[in-house]
């Protein structure tokens, strides 16, 4: 083990107090998201990890509400765009509109300045709007009339999109899947959390209600400790060399991007602070790989087929030795 990952900049109180508290989120996040609790996990990963997601799955099995209860468990604002054919990038990033009385331009910002942003049906959109959420997602601020405006900070896109419908829709491009640290599927719930919630009469009275489970503040410092993990040399090369394989492997056509590299390895310091600890391990590494690769290959046979890839890349993960 290297020396940098002897000795971590993270303190185990600090640890410690990283898991209380998301531990506290992922409680109250699962009392509306039920039976789910890896995908709420990866969910907040993600977020700590300062990255963005993509949910692909049937309709009305939770993405909306899963946006919905993070931003509400953390007292974030919240903004849902629903994506169209019609959608205009202005309509996702903001206008600047003439004032009379002080003659003068003002920006009036669009609903990618709130913390948790919905883009729902991203794929019905033209690629021309989709595109707009390029800068915002990938630098944290916006261009409009040559003035760039920063995102207020957490900042996190969830997209979704349904994977049976094809006529209308705009696949995204292999560049704005990159964009997005992880996709996940979040399926439909075990038969008795299902149970309980057709008689509990659904989630909206408790969504209502919700208070804020950590705060803002909780939440940046979240972010700021897990850049912070330790990460041995060795399991840096694992990282890579998980990446490496899809590149040579026969059965992908496209493989892994730099910024998936990158984005694995964030998510692998995410993970180890949710955990409590102070470094990362391989099991770190795998419990994100899935998540952070999937929607980055293509696979030969079944393009855009995110379930195959994923199986895929699952077997050629276990074709590569674990660091000890």
């Amino acid at each position: 083990m290297s020396s940098s990952a002897s000795i971590s900049p993270v303190q185990p109180r600090v640890a410690a107090e990283a898991s209380e508290i998301v531990g506290r989120l992922e409680r109250q996040v699962a009392t509306v998201i039920r039976g789910k609790q890896e995908i709420i996990r990866l969910a907040i990963v993600s977020l700590m990890a300062k990255g963005h997601l993509l949910i692909e799955d049937v309709p009305g099995v939770g993405k909306t509400t899963l946006a919905r209860t993070l931003a509400k468990s953390m007292g974030l604002d919240f903004q849902r765009i629903q994506f169209t054919s019609d959608l205009m990038p202005s309509d996702i990033l903001g206008v600047s509109v003439y004032r009379q009385e002080s003659e003068r331009f003002e920006f009036v910002p669009g609903p990618i300045f709130g913390n948790v942003v919905l883009a729902d049906e991203i794929n019905r959109a033209s690629p021309k709007t989709q595109s707009a959420l390029l800068e915002a997602m990938g630098e944290g601020r916006v261009s409009v009339d040559r003035e760039s405006y920063e995102l207020q900070q957490p900042f996190i896109v969830l997209a979704t999109q349904n994977p049976l419908e094809y006529v209308g829709t705009f696949p995204l491009p292999e560049s704005q899947l990159d964009r997005f640290m992880m996709s996940l599927k979040i399926g439909y719930p075990p038969k008795e959390e299902e149970l309980g919630l057709l008689r509990s009469g659904g989630v909206e009275e408790r969504l209502a209600a919700m208070e804020p489970a950590v705060s803002r503040a909780e939440v940046i410092q979240l972010q700021k400790q897990a850049a912070k993990i330790a990460v041995a040399d060795k399991l840096a090369e694992y990282v890579l060399s998980i990446a490496t394989a899809t590149r040579t492997s026969d059965d992908f056509l496209l493989g892994v991007s730099t910024r998936g590299v990158q984005s694995m390895y964030r998510a692998t310091q995410a993970m180890a602070l949710c955990e409590g600890r102070r470094f990362a391990t391989p099991d770190d590494v795998q419990r994100v790989a899935l998540a952070v690769l999937s929607h980055r290959v293509a696979l030969k046979g079944a393009l855009g087929d995110i379930i195959a890839a994923g199986d895929a890349i699952e077997r050629l993960i276990a074709t590569i030795p674990v660091p000890i």
